[in-house]
This record gives structure tokens, C-alpha cells and sequence, in this order.
């Protein structure tokens, strides 16, 4: 199935295509004060529709995911990493998306502060 979402203002866009059967939420310093929901998704899932200024990007700690938000709301929609198996990844902010009640989404529990 594809999905469509974006950030508050609307400059950043995206569309992502799968299966949303479960979101995680992490504790990590970041994940725990964004209140993120993600939906883990190959990178060549995701289409991004904005000006490539429109998006900055946050990292931290090991530096080997990168946040990013819209410069100009600051929504954060997506981080990209490699995945364990060594293929480029998305986590995709569900709450971004459109027509989607995160509420009623199965959350699995991640302990990313014990990383």
C-alpha cells in the first residue's frame, strides 16, 4: 500500500510504500522527546517530494542515524541508517502520515538509552 505524508507547513512531502502492521517507540534521549512512532521501511520505499533545503538533518551519539525535520516547522518526519542486514533504511514517523490513528497501531517497546 502506498501512504502519503508531511510536516506541519506542508514544504516537506513524501510518499512510502508497505505494510504498516506495527510501529516501534523508542527511549533513546532523542526518539523519547519527539514522541515518535516509526514505521521501518527499505530506503527505496520512501519517496521524498521537497526542496532538498527545505529538510535539515540532526545525529548524535555514533552518528550512524540521521534525523531529519523540516527547517522550516520543524516537524520530524524520517531518520535514514543502514539496517542490520546492510540495506539503506527509513523509520518513518507515523504520526505524519496521512489517514493513519497511531493509537490503534500495536507499539513494540525499543531501549535505545541502553545502547
Amino acid at each position: 500500500m502506498k501512504y502519503r505524508g508531511s510536516c506541519h507547513c506542508g514544504q516537506v512531502a513524501f510518499e512510502a510504500e508497505g505494510e504498516i502492521d506495527g510501529v516501534l517507540a523508542c527511549n533513546c534521549s532523542m526518539c523519547q522527546r519527539k514522541g515518535s512512532l516509526l514505521w521501518f521501511i527499505p530506503r527505496n520505499a520512501l519517496d521524498l517530494h521537497a526542496d532538498p533545503e527545505s529538510l535539515g538533518t540532526y545525529t548524535f551519539n555514533k552518528h550512524a542515524i540521521k534525523h531529519h525535520f523540516c527547517r522550516n516547522c520543524g516537524i520530524h518526519l524520517f531518520a535514514e541508517a543502514v539496517g542490520p542486514d546492510g540495506r539503506p533504511m527509513a523509520a518513518i514517523n507515523v504520526r505524519c502520515v496521512e489517514g493513519i490513528e497511531p493509537e490503534a497501531l500495536p507499539v513494540r517497546r525499543f531501549d535505545g538509552r541502553a545502547i
